[in-house]
């Protein structure tokens, strides 16, 4: 029977075999890929893709539309209505 450490042996010696077997496949794609790039006049920039990437568009607040007069709240009518516009006639707070 072997033992533990006759075993941790076994397996870093096959994890060395798996790490070198790793990079000669990685070699041989690299090898390939560039064969057909070359073969197709193909660019990394063209691997990209054809679609432009979408700009990250700065955020500007909205507007506020309302205003509470009594307590200089604001709302801009987006998402729910505050609670001291609950009831209210929404036009009587209008920011004009």
């Amino acid at each position: 029977m072997s033992t533990y450490q006759e075993y941790a042996a076994k397996i870093a010696e096959l994890q060395q075999l798996a790490e070198a077997a790793r990079k000669n496949e990685i070699a041989g794609a690299k090898a390939q890929i560039a064969e057909i790039m070359s073969e197709y006049g193909l660019s990394v920039a063209d691997l990209a893709g054809t679609t432009k990437a979408k700009s990250a568009k700065e955020r500007v607040p909205v507007a506020a539309k309302y205003r509470d007069d009594a307590t200089g709240e604001t709302w801009t009518g987006r998402g729910r209505s505050p609670k001291w516009l609950e009831g209210k006639d929404k036009d009587q707070f209008l920011i004009k």
